[in-house]
């Protein structure tokens, strides 16, 4: 899997995915990383913290690539939309509801006790905006609907996250998926009346 610091990285990032950010022990970290305790300090000298806000930046811009990735290539917005929701609910189904967003994990976890990670976040769902506002924009929406619908669109799933690994059921994202589809045509309608 690559060196130390990238094994720490990668499995940080999936146990904090699935076990948030106090959830996640730095023992726990190097012995599936299969690392020496001491690296921790080495590559990441403020702990577990700089750990975290490095996992979140890494994994947040990867995630954020899964616009160009689901929704970019499709024959039109409508049919990006379905698409990117249907992939969230096979990928939540396939883990058995463990795996999904890690940015929003370890953000409803930190939000009021750590500004670090806190911030981290912030610009890492900034940057998803500005993304997904971009490949919207591509699809004919004005920019200002695009990040609206960006917006939208992050909400739900994010939200849809939470209610489907509670619920143990993807109804949720269905929902949250016809949503964004619905508010998607509202606006692509209102510019071809425009």
């Amino acid at each position: 899997m690559g060196n130390t610091k990238e094994r720490i990285l990668a499995v940080s990032a999936e146990l904090f995915r699935r076990n948030g950010y106090t959830g996640t022990g730095l023992k726990q970290i190097v012995s599936e990383a299969s690392a020496p305790f001491g690296s921790i300090y080495h590559f990441f000298p403020g702990g577990k913290e700089q750990l975290a806000e490095e996992v979140i930046r890494s994994s947040g811009m990867a995630y954020g690539k899964l616009f160009d990735l689901l929704i970019a290539p499709a024959p039109d917005l409508i049919t990006g939309l379905e698409q990117a929701f249907a992939a969230a609910a096979v990928t939540l189904r396939e883990t058995d509801y463990a795996d999904a967003c890690p940015i929003a994990t370890v953000a409803l976890e930190v939000a009021s006790t750590n500004e670090t990670l806190r911030r981290a976040t912030a610009e890492v769902f900034e940057a998803w905006i500005v993304t997904g506002t971009g490949v919207f924009t591509r699809f004919g929406l004005s920019e200002d609907d695009a990040r609206r619908l960006t917006i939208a669109v992050i909400s739900a799933l994010e939200g849809a996250f939470v209610l489907s690994r509670s619920l143990r059921d993807v109804e949720p994202l269905a929902i949250a998926g016809e949503a964004a589809v619905a508010t998607a045509r509202e606006m692509l309608t209102g510019r071809a009346r425009g």
